[in-house]
């Protein structure tokens, strides 16, 4: 047996992972009416055979309006699950990897253009654009346009939309639904103060602030029993006056108690006016000061592409896993090399067996 941590097993909410590293969700903004095309079916089949623990779908949208861009993936109607099955059934057939979903609404950050065509919001009446909701009806940027601030049906629509979509990853037969509570999208904007002005039930207090991301979380954890259920959130705004770690500590405590299996620790993406120490790990001090004080398996994010460094991060506990996005598009083949390195096994399709390299003969498990 390695005595690596980072190829160790580990179990969230009754899933079996095989080690601890997991493909984050990665936005491809390829998709066609929120269908999933035959780009997703290249990019996640590849993923699939990289020897990750877990992979987890990109950002996919319960609402049409709560998509990023024109291109992102939804899953709201019979057929974006289609299409996301057609792709599924195709990654399964070659892979056993578990596979996980994470279910989101853009908020007030929706009715973009994709990224490599300048990734700027477009106007609510231009072709491929639409008016965004929020907490409150304020710009994400001087430049952007004012978001049409939720009533209270409004946010029960948000809210079913999650449950109905939790529905469909269970039907598709999904292992994990991830709740995107981070990165300034809707569910965040209504947990920072800096967004969320509202002087009702859902704004104020921090109970206030945190009242409709965990009605949200209610809602998809009751619409996929007996599978785990994790969050994304950010650890801080990196703003003065928003979001910061302690209450993010006392956010995982509250979804710990109902009935969250794992949180996934990111930071950032509120506000334009964020400081962000960017350097390697430069995340993982958050993910620490939760995985401290709640019960619960948590997953880091942010700069980790150095194989030592990631081992390095679950063998002194400051995370139980470490979560790759830019580094695993740049090198599928990472947690390979990460279990030569690190004199652990990794699973490896047949038809690839024969590239093990002779100075690594234990590398693939069989």
């Amino acid at each position: 047996m390695t005595r690596s941590r980072l190829f160790q097993p580990v179990e969230v909410g009754g899933l079996a992972l095989a080690n601890r590293i997991v493909i984050a969700p990665m936005c491809q903004y390829s998709a066609a009416e929120g269908r999933m095309t035959d780009w997703h079916l290249i990019h996640l089949g590849t993923l699939a055979l990289s020897g990750a623990g877990l992979l987890t779908i990109e950002a996919t949208a319960v609402l049409p309006e709560g998509r990023i861009t024109y291109g992102d993936v939804g899953l709201w109607d019979d057929g974006t699950e289609a299409a996301l099955r057609r792709v599924l059934d195709g990654v399964r057939a070659w892979s056993d990897i578990p596979v996980g979903i994470q279910l989101s609404h853009a908020g007030r950050k929706a009715s973009c253009e994709v990224p490599w065509k300048g990734g700027r919001q477009i106007a609510p009446d231009a072709v491929d654009g639409w008016r965004t909701v929020a907490p409150s009806a304020v710009a994400f940027t001087p430049e952007t346009h004012a978001p049409l601030a939720l009533d209270r049906a409004g946010m029960r629509q948000v809210r079913e939309a999650f449950a109905a979509s939790a529905k469909r990853a269970a039907r598709l037969g999904l292992d994990l639904v991830q709740v995107h509570a981070a990165h300034g999208y809707l569910l965040h904007q209504f947990l920072s103060p800096l967004s969320n002005l509202r002087d009702d039930d859902y704004g104020g207090s921090l109970e206030n602030r945190m009242r409709f991301p965990l009605e949200v979380f209610d809602a998809v954890r009751q619409s996929f029993p007996d599978k785990p259920v994790s969050v994304r959130v950010s650890g801080t705004d990196w703003v003065d006056g928003g979001w910061t770690i302690d209450q993010t500590v006392a956010f995982a405590q509250r979804l710990k108690e109902r009935g969250c299996d794992a949180v996934h620790v990111s930071s950032a993406g509120l506000s334009p006016l964020q400081e962000i120490p960017v350097s390697p790990s430069y995340q993982v001090p958050l993910a620490r000061a939760v995985r401290q004080q709640v019960d619960l398996p948590v997953v880091a994010v942010g700069l980790i592409t150095d194989f030592d460094q990631a081992e390095g991060i679950v063998a002194t506990g400051d995370a139980d896993m470490v979560a790759l996005a830019r580094t695993i598009l740049y090198d599928p083949r990472w947690p390979w090399h990460a279990a030569a390195h690190l004199g652990a096994r990794v699973k490896a399709p047949d038809q690839y067996l024969r590239c093990q390299p002779s100075r690594y003969r234990d590398l693939f498990a069989v």
